[in-house]
């Protein structure tokens, strides 16, 4: 295996023969430019040589990030909910083939990248969680291509997870989710909002509950179905494993329950063959699902009225958990209603109220203790 030097005007470059292939007889050359002294062409073409000796040497895939990435990702979308599809997708699409799409696969180094985070960072126009997927995404991919030989190495595992600041979390007060739900009473969706504040059960969840995971007679409901983000599709399952779960609830949830049913009875008798029988809980009239839009469309409309603070639905599950931690339940209790996976992902988000719950705690002990 023969190397050489060369000088080409004022930079150098080296020449490699890698022999002849094998079914076209053509003899194979590598060439490689911009060196800007004899001794780096030489030093470059020593590495090379050593890389083909050690059987590491990787020829460069002029293959564009953008194709690499698309069959990567069709491959990865048979592992991912059909949520988290569309949200990777939208990122990919709109964000990362857009900036790094044309740069060749080999190509690709952690400057670039430290780039690109830094000017999504700068733009404002995306918040930074979606920052961290695209790293992710970029990541994975990059982490694929290294272990099929199609690069030396992952260049992203050499750059930094971009940060992400942590967002204050909005909840209501005890007063305030009391209001919003002696407002919300007469309208036909009531019982998702109840189902929310007395379960902190995410939307997906109260949108997929059917009548068969409720359980009259312990109170309790059991979390085995959702509903999309877009409102067309019922699967079994949850967004993690630990979120099928059974979760109790009080005596006037049970009751309003029971009540609603008899309404969605009704409701399907009056419609006979032209309800769609899904034996969902919170349906329309017709017994469809309820899309998800139409729900918040209300729930914003009820916030008005009430006259309460401004918040998102899931923060109702946040609601749920901080009054529960602020009446001094077990947070691993409260992570077995949330269906969190590890307790600590409850602490870490709550942790805000740890500080007076411990003073609370410590006045409970010295009373209890010295009879105060």
């Amino acid at each position: 295996m023969a190397g050489s030097i060369k000088k080409d005007g004022n930079s150098w470059y080296f020449v490699l023969d890698l022999g002849k292939d094998q079914l076209t007889g053509k003899r194979i050359q590598k060439k490689k430019r911009g060196f800007k002294t004899k001794k780096e062409a030489q030093a470059a073409l020593v590495e090379t040589l050593n890389e083909l000796n050690k059987g590491t040497y990787i020829p460069q895939v002029k293959t564009l990030y953008k194709d690499y990435l698309n069959e990567w990702f069709t491959d990865k979308k048979t592992k991912i909910q059909p949520s988290t599809y569309s949200t990777y997708k939208w990122l990919i699409d709109k964000y990362i083939i857009e900036y790094l799409g044309n740069i060749e696969l080999s190509k690709l180094t952690p400057m670039i990248l430290q780039r690109f985070y830094n000017e999504l960072s700068n733009a404002g126009n995306i918040v930074p969680e979606n920052i961290q997927k695209i790293h992710s995404l970029i990541n994975n991919s990059l982490k694929r291509a290294e272990r099929w030989g199609l690069l030396n190495r992952n260049v992203a595992a050499l750059v930094d997870r971009p940060k992400s600041v942590k967002k204050e979390i909005e909840v209501w007060s005890l007063e305030e989710a009391k209001q919003f739900l002696k407002v919300a009473l007469e309208d036909r969706l009531y019982i998702a909002f109840l189902l929310a504040v007395t379960t902190g059960m995410r939307q997906a969840e109260i949108l997929g509950l059917r009548w068969k995971d409720v359980n009259f007679e312990d109170s309790s409901i059991s979390v085995i179905q959702t509903l999309s983000h877009d409102g067309k599709t019922l699967k079994i399952g949850t967004k993690t494993k630990s979120g099928m779960r059974k979760v109790h609830l009080p005596l006037e949830s049970i009751q309003h329950l029971m009540k609603h049913k008899r309404i969605v009875e009704r409701e399907r008798s009056q419609n006979g063959p032209l309800y769609e029988n899904n034996d969902l809980i919170v349906c329309t009239s017709f017994g469809t699902p309820i899309i998800p839009r139409n729900l918040m469309r209300t729930f914003y409309r009820l916030i008005k009225t009430a006259d309460v603070k401004k918040i998102r639905f899931h923060d109702i599950r946040h609601t749920h958990a901080t009054l529960l931690l602020m009446q001094g339940v077990n947070p691993k209790i409260v992570a077995e209603r949330l269906g969190h996976s590890d307790i600590r992902m409850t602490l870490d988000t709550y942790s805000h109220l740890l500080p007076s719950m411990q003073q609370e705690t410590a006045s409970k002990f010295g009373a209890m203790l010295f009879n105060n």
